[in-house]
């Protein structure tokens, strides 16, 4: 090893430490162009997978003929109306407006709260609006939300909260209380129970809150005639810790994923971890669809800016060995 040493040494004019960088340079700068000729190629390949889905034919659509005894005549005047009980059960997205922080309730213990109580400019909220004693749609929708949210890793009462206010002026904080125990049962994780709140409040209150968010219902009859059930659709809203709501997930499933985007979104990236802000550059939310879409561009720029980086990195090594090797055959050659 020494004689070895000595010969590299004289013939190289390098030390055996010397040596060992130059290989270790050597060798980092061919991974840095392995690294570019495969980011180069992705970038190429992606551009072209978009160009070929831009172009290709959507395909169509076969229609199911039924046989033509199996056909029948409707009343045409009929096929687009909705019954006139549900002519006010819509849902309208109205992103980025504020919600009645004045609006009075009361919350699942009987203390009499406001809805701004739970917006400090620290957290954000996801709301939903039910009514407790809802047959059907309502637990669907609550549980879809539970199931959702037990599937990304933040935590309710420390990363977000959870705001659920009753649509029935008739309901009380009993009936929030037993539907509050339900969900974090449910939930089960511990020391979250402070950030579930479930409200009951008076007409006018209910009214601004639905008038905020969009959220149309009616008053109908249930099975026994009596006018007791409320005709509604379903959606949860994404609030800002201000207020302001930034996105609707319609329907009774939530993704966890948007779920987890949304609330990071929401908080303006206080909420979530680094690789959780890193991916909401990549996608968007999309309020036509209620969920959150990949951004090709984003993709591309992300890939460009690597292999720019890299390329820079790989020139800057290349530069520097070129240099040192220059420098050490100019000190032998003058040696000699």
């Amino acid at each position: 090893m020494v004689e070895q040493a000595k010969i590299r040494e004289s013939a190289l004019g390098l030390t055996d430490r010397e040596f060992a960088w130059e290989l270790f340079w050597m060798t980092f700068g061919q991974i840095a162009f392995e690294l570019i000729c495969m980011a180069i190629k992705g970038v190429f390949v992606g551009l072209v997978s978009v160009l070929v889905l831009s172009l290709a034919p959507l395909p169509q659509a076969s229609a199911q003929v039924s046989d033509y005894g199996q056909k029948q005549m409707g009343d045409p005047s009929s096929g687009d109306k909705l019954p006139k009980v549900l002519h006010d059960v819509t849902i309208e997205q109205h992103l980025n407006r504020q919600l009645p922080l004045n609006a009075a309730f009361v919350d699942e213990t009987g203390k009499a709260v406001h809805l701004g109580d739970y917006f400090h400019g620290a957290k954000p909220a996801i709301l939903a609006l039910v009514y407790y004693r809802c047959p059907m749609l309502c637990s669907e929708e609550l549980n879809g939300l539970v199931g959702a949210l037990m599937m990304v890793h933040m935590n309710v009462g420390k990363d977000f909260d959870v705001i659920v206010a009753s649509i029935d002026p008739n309901e009380t904080p009993a009936d929030a209380a037993k539907e509050k125990r339900n969900l974090v049962k449910r939930y089960d994780r511990a020391g979250t129970e402070q950030g579930w709140h479930l409200l009951t409040g008076k007409a006018p209150a209910i009214a601004a809150l639905a008038a905020a968010t969009g959220f149309g219902y009616t008053l109908t009859s249930g099975p026994d005639g009596k006018m007791n059930q409320y005709a509604h659709a379903s959606a949860i809203q994404l609030v800002t810790p201000q207020g302001v709501i930034a996105q609707y997930y319609m329907g009774v499933e939530y993704s966890p994923n948007d779920m987890r985007l949304g609330l990071v979104e929401a908080s303006h990236g206080r909420t979530g971890s680094l690789v959780d802000n890193i991916l909401t550059y990549c996608y968007r939310y999309d309020p036509a669809h209620s969920t959150h879409t990949l951004l090709i561009v984003r993709i591309v720029q992300a890939a460009c800016t690597a292999t720019m980086i890299l390329l820079f990195g790989y020139m800057l090594i290349n530069f520097r060995r070129d240099r040192r090797l220059g420098l050490l055959a100019s000190s032998a050659h003058g040696n000699g």
